[in-house]
């Protein structure tokens, strides 16, 4: 089965809004795992507009299950990680002020920052994941990183596939089957939904990971959050 990791950053926007503690980050973490969650995943951003720094350190004791931060692996990034020792760092090229991830690491230009990177946190024993689109060159850029999993940027699939155009799978299907045979673990994220995620799911060979935050609070807004993360965890058997 693949995993849930569901991404809580759109509840520490909401927290953020009235500037309080509604609704308790640490408590939707912990029920998201009790409802069956099998992650918490967190994206910081340096001018911390919703996920703050401490949450982070907040989280540690709190997850049980697989704890992921993402984010741009700058100084403050990383001296972060390394003090929480999450289970896994997923790592992503926002440019400061991003409203949202919008294309994975050009695995060849950066090849040698993110194999520095990545061999710093694996001596630190936590797990690495790069954020890539679904392009056979950057599939095999990031396995000369060290990298063991890599996080397909599922977007463009999620766009196309509300256009009824279910070949927009076909270049994950093959970055997938690559990423297998070149022994790279696979998560997906960005734009998945209850809509889109069976399918997906259906088409990408041993999927190990999916993170997803947006669409799912949007839905457990009509739907519960307690019904959504089940819903998911039906699709993704």
């Amino acid at each position: 089965m693949t995993k849930l990791s569901v991404n809580i950053n759109k509840i520490a926007t909401l927290r953020n809004a009235r500037g309080g503690n509604v609704p308790n980050l640490l408590q939707v973490a912990t029920d998201i795992q009790k409802f069956g969650g099998q992650g918490i995943t967190i994206h910081p951003r340096p001018d911390e507009r919703h996920i703050r720094y401490q949450d982070a350190r907040d989280l540690k004791s709190i997850v049980y299950t697989e704890f992921n931060i993402e984010g741009n692996p700058q100084h403050n990034f990383i001296d972060l990680v390394l003090e929480c020792k999450p289970t896994q760092v997923t790592l992503v090229p926002d440019a400061i002020g991003a409203i949202t991830s919008s294309a994975g690491w050009d695995t060849i230009k950066h090849q040698s920052y993110l194999t520095e990177v990545i061999q710093e946190f694996q001596r630190n024993g936590i797990r690495t994941s790069i954020f890539v689109d679904p392009i056979l060159e950057m599939i095999e850029g990031a396995k000369s990183t060290g990298t063991e999993r890599i996080e397909l940027y599922t977007e463009e699939f999620a766009h196309q596939y509300s256009l009824g155009n279910e070949n927009g799978i076909d270049s994950y299907t093959k970055s997938a089957i690559l990423a297998n045979e070149l022994g790279l673990g696979i998560n997906a994220g960005h734009d998945l939904s209850l809509e889109n995620i069976k399918f997906f799911k259906e088409n990408i060979p041993n999927l190990l990971e999916v993170s997803i935050g947006h669409a799912l609070i949007s839905e457990a807004i009509y739907l519960g959050l307690d019904n959504v993360v089940n819903m998911y965890l039906q699709k993704l058997k």
